[in-house]
């Protein structure tokens, strides 16, 4: 009797060690992950005690630029390939079902975040308990409302598409003396060197659309993208390997190139903490979202998008995140590559929910801060402006205080104090980033969840064309629909 139960023993042990071997192997990319970003806080608070040298520094975040460049290197074919693919598998009815849904959920959650950041700011009133730091000035921007929406038009119609890939369209202003001799501020249009993303997405869309309807004279380019696509998540699986060096040497970097942390953060410590409750608070409510219309647990899904979550606190920019959202989109929470391929890249574009956050509560407080009234009007005013601002900020660092110029403008509050920001807004961005990753990520699960029915269409649609190409068997048929629909039926459970 003893004998038996040492070995039932003996066997328990055995599988519970096996287990937690096939526990760390299969998660073993995220634990690398999770380490790297508390090494490189440690790492970094320690090494501000010798106060290293500017070249010292700029050794140490080395890795962390190669991570970066490699990550927006990954962009363009990513969004080109995937975009395309997922069109090419939807036909024009359910492609625009399932964007008019996503546009629905980005717009309702933006408006949810500036009225969470409103609610705060006005509350807690941060700016009415803080000091006003002197650090710098900030040169005044001309940019009005109407400058930054027709921008986001123009940029939604690149006049070379080739030229998107690397510049987009800003209005910007210039000193020029007139006729008169008097100098006078002349509105201008230019090009900025920042990848115009909503310009190669509209393209995208058009081009995926159109040959979607091209049945077999389209199958040759539609392969190509498709191999395209995967060759490019192959990519990005070998560089989530070199992640978590990039991610340590990124934060260490940025905690040892932050000036008198301590004056900063005590100086703006109430601003920080109600944008931090306010990021907090949306969390939950997109949880809530989620869990209300896909009766799941998000808290479960969360930890599935756990290193896409990391990654955009470490890389502060959601574009560059992209690669590894869809990687743990599709491979750790089921979802269908032809949701997450199409609403993704709109996402990482125009979702920007932590940003309308952000740039709600900031501008408040620099009004609280300069002791101006705060009105009905004001509140109407920033509040959509900033919804507009996050719409139109680029997937990049620190878009979010470029365009909250914008919202100052347009709440006629001083401009200048933005440099106030700037001291903690590394941090910020962050957080506000991780946020919007997050939204881009429940918005999926969420789109995939009232498109069902449109992507088994789709599935049944495929098969029956298969069929008439001569791809399938007649015999084989209902074998390779069952499969497709079980696959996708496992996505959404």
């Amino acid at each position: 009797m003893g004998s038996d139960s040492d070995e039932k023993g003996g066997v328990a042990v055995y599988d519970s060690r096996t287990r937690f071997k096939v526990w760390v192997r299969t998660n073993l990319l995220l634990i690398l992950t999770i380490f790297s970003v508390a090494f490189g806080l440690i790492f970094g608070l320690l090494l501000r005690l010798a106060n290293p040298s500017e070249v010292t520094i700029l050794l140490l975040g080395f890795p962390g630029e190669i991570l970066m460049r490699i990550l927006k290197m990954l962009i363009l074919p990513l969004i080109i390939a995937s975009l395309i693919t997922g069109l090419t598998q939807l036909d024009a009815q359910a492609s625009g079902k399932l964007g008019m849904r996503a546009i629905v959920y980005y717009l309702s959650t933006t408006i949810i975040a500036v009225c969470i950041g409103m609610f705060l700011v006005m509350t807690i009133q941060p700016g009415r308990h803080s000091s006003k730091p002197r650090n710098g000035t900030t040169t005044a921007s001309e940019l009005t409302t109407l400058d930054t929406f027709l921008d986001l038009i123009r940029n939604v119609f690149p006049q070379n598409i080739m030229q998107a890939s690397f510049q987009q369209t800003q209005t910007y202003y210039e000193m020029e003396i007139n006729d008169y001799g008097d100098e006078v501020s002349v509105r201008k249009i230019g090009e900025k060197g920042s990848m115009n993303v909503l310009g190669i997405i509209a393209f995208c869309i058009c081009f995926g659309l159109l040959l979607s309807r091209m049945g077999k004279r389209g199958r040759v380019m539609i392969e190509f993208f498709a191999i395209l696509s995967e060759l490019t998540m192959q990519m990005v699986d070998l560089v989530m390997w070199y992640s978590p060096i990039g991610i340590a040497s990124l934060i260490a970097a940025k905690i040892l190139d932050m000036d008198n942390p301590q004056e900063v953060f005590a100086s703006l410590a109430l601003y920080m903490i109600t944008v931090l409750i306010g990021l907090v608070i949306h969390f939950c409510v997109l949880m809530l979202i989620y869990f209300v219309t896909t009766r799941k647990n998000p808290i479960q899904f969360f930890i599935g998008m756990l290193q896409a979550w990391l990654t955009a606190i470490a890389t502060s920019s959601s574009a560059a995140t992209l690669p590894v959202t869809f990687k743990c989109l599709e491979e750790n929470n089921g979802i269908d590559k032809r949701v997450s391929r199409f609403v993704l890249p709109i996402g990482a574009t125009v979702n920007m929910d932590g940003t309308a956050l952000y740039e709600a509560v900031a501008s408040v407080f620099i009004g609280q801060l300069n002791r101006l009234p705060m009105t009905f009007g004001k509140v109407i005013t920033v509040s959509l402006t900033a919804t507009l601002a996050s719409i139109g900020a680029a997937s990049v660092p620190s878009a979010g205080l470029i365009t909250m110029l914008m919202v100052l403008t347009a709440a006629d509050f001083p401009v200048d104090d933005v440099s106030l920001l700037l001291t903690v807004d590394w941090f910020l961005d962050r957080c506000r980033t991780s946020i919007n990753v997050l939204g881009d990520s429940y918005g999926a699960a969420i789109v995939q969840k009232y498109s069902q029915k449109e992507l088994d269409e789709s599935a049944q649609r495929e098969m029956d064309e298969s069929m008439e190409l001569g791809d399938l068997h007649p015999n084989n048929h209902n074998n390779v629909l069952q499969e497709k629909t079980m696959e996708v039926g496992e996505n959404t459970a």
